[in-house]
């Protein structure tokens, strides 16, 4: 099979496409022929030796995609041949076959397409603990959302303004914010302004009930956003290491700091099908969009990796075999 494929940490230039043995099934594994593969920070993470990656090399990046059955391991008995699959956390997903442990896999409707699949689970999966286990949105709720024209950003707003909040998004640049409007949000301001005074501005002097941090390097700044009692939720650091927290300042202000990761809530299959399921149900009723897609082949990944570190893009990019 081909796979995007790099044997030494570093820049996009050492991904390389190259052909290398097919994955061997256990008994408790599918083979997917893989249809869609999701990029996202984590990979760039992972490339640069910053986040944990599985295996030696040659290295797999890619933890997210949908695809057909091709194969299915002995012990396997609730998924067959040719049905349609996808996953959120796999990994060595950006090849053209991935072994997948029947534990992980998430059924595909037939009316979700590979490439909505692709782009929606991992991002979507997600906002959606972010806004129910990190810290769980109610009607009236103020949100502040860093990125919020990127994947994550786009379904974070979707969600909240789906459960009642008024949201604040922020982006670097008037092209992004376009983005982040057209989600729903009720303001977006930009990095390069005084965020943290107009966001107190817009909300009377206050500031907002929780912020959804995923920059890393603006958490002081979201602080001061938070109103006092608020919560940070603290889930990616795009933009760099954040500053060490002041415990005083959290007893001072009464705000919560907390962190958010998506495997310590996708912890079962039944976890997976009720939370996938209520994403696949919010986009066949219209209640969220999938994000604008971005598309390169798998070879071009290289080129993939540059733009989405470039931090130019909006909404999702995908890689296609």
């Amino acid at each position: 099979m081909k796979a995007l494929i790099f044997e030494s940490f570093g820049g996009p230039d050492v991904l390389q496409y190259k052909e290398i043995p097919d994955p061997a099934i256990k008994e408790n594994e599918i083979l997917v022929k893989m249809k869609a593969i999701g990029l996202n920070f984590a990979d760039i993470y992972r490339r640069k030796g910053n986040y944990h990656l599985a295996g030696e090399p040659p290295y797999i990046l890619g933890y997210e995609g949908s695809g057909i059955v091709e194969q299915v391991g002995t012990g396997v008995t609730s998924i067959k041949i040719g049905d349609r699959v996808a996953f959120a956390d796999v990994p060595f997903a950006n090849a053209e076959l991935v072994a997948v442990p029947e534990e992980k896999v998430i059924p595909l409707p037939d009316d979700i397409s590979f490439e909505a699949a692709s782009s929606i689970l991992l991002q979507g999966l997600t906002a959606q603990y972010l806004t129910k286990d990190s810290y769980e949105i109610k009607e009236g709720d103020t949100i502040l959302v860093h990125a919020a024209a990127g994947g994550v950003g786009q379904n974070l707003i979707q969600i909240c303004k789906l459960l009642g909040g008024q949201v604040i998004g922020l982006t670097s640049s008037l092209e992004k914010s376009k983005a982040a409007y057209v989600s729903g949000a009720d303001y977006v301001f930009l990095y390069e302004e005084e965020w943290s005074e107009k966001v107190k501005e817009v909300t009377n002097g206050s500031g907002v009930d929780v912020v959804y941090e995923s920059v890393g390097s603006t958490l002081e700044k979201s602080f001061e956003a938070a109103k006092i009692g608020g919560t940070v939720v603290f889930f990616g650091m795009s933009g760099g290491d954040p500053d060490p927290v002041d415990p005083r300042m959290l007893m001072d202000t009464s705000k919560t700091l907390t962190g958010g990761d998506l495997w310590n809530v996708l912890t079962s299959l039944g976890e997976r099908k009720k939370r996938s399921k209520q994403l696949f149900d919010w986009i066949n009723e219209g209640k969220i969009n999938v994000p604008k897609l971005t598309i390169f082949p798998l070879k071009d990944g290289a080129k993939a990796h540059i733009l989405l570190e470039s931090r130019q893009s909006v909404g999702k990019i995908l890689l296609i075999p």
